[in-house]
């Protein structure tokens, strides 16, 4: 596996959105209604502000996608992140993290911030009204049906805070952050 930038080739944009709209179908959200959006998602990554990343098998195959966008500052966000729903669990995901951190370092960030929405009930705060008080819920938050804010845990990110109905009732945004 290697981890390059996309290229802005036409063929490979299009793995790339194929991509995206495969991942995040595996957690049952699609906030992308077609193809066309997902490419536009991908294109987007191009600009001058951005860092886009993917990690390509020997037959330059897309296996994963990792963007950055500068926030702020010394703050970058990270958006999105996504494998291949065939071949999660085994890495490529924290390698793209890990080159993403890196590519943020070389440009002088101190801080990767990222929203992980729970728009599928995957945690204890889905579903729920979360006022009043929405700190206290998120202080005993569990996660239901492999949420993947453990997966940035794993990975040294702490929830940060957390943006209630952020995509309709009880859906929130799980906010999330590392020191580089």
């Amino acid at each position: 596996m290697q981890i390059i930038d996309v290229p802005n080739d036409e063929k490979i944009i299009r793995k790339v959105a194929t991509c995206l709209i495969d991942g995040f179908t595996t957690f049952g959200v699609q906030p992308w209604e077609s193809l066309d959006e997902a490419i536009e998602e991908v294109e987007d990554s191009f600009a001058e502000d951005r860092i886009s990343r993917i990690a390509v098998d020997e037959n330059s195959d897309v296996l994963g996608w990792i963007g950055g966008i500068y926030e702020y500052a010394l703050v970058w966000e990270l958006h999105p992140l996504v494998v291949r729903s065939d071949l999660q669990g085994q890495g490529i995901g924290t390698a793209l993290v890990k080159d993403l951190e890196q590519q943020v370092k070389q440009r002088g960030g101190l801080t990767i911030q990222l929203g992980t929405d729970d728009e599928a009930n995957q945690t204890s705060l889905g579903g729920i009204e979360l006022y009043p008080n929405p700190l206290a819920k998120l202080a005993e938050i569990k996660n239901l049906k492999r949420h993947p804010f453990e997966f940035y845990q794993k990975l040294g990110y702490e929830i940060t805070g957390v943006v209630p109905d952020a995509n309709g009732f009880g859906k929130p945004d799980i906010l999330m952050c590392k020191r580089m």
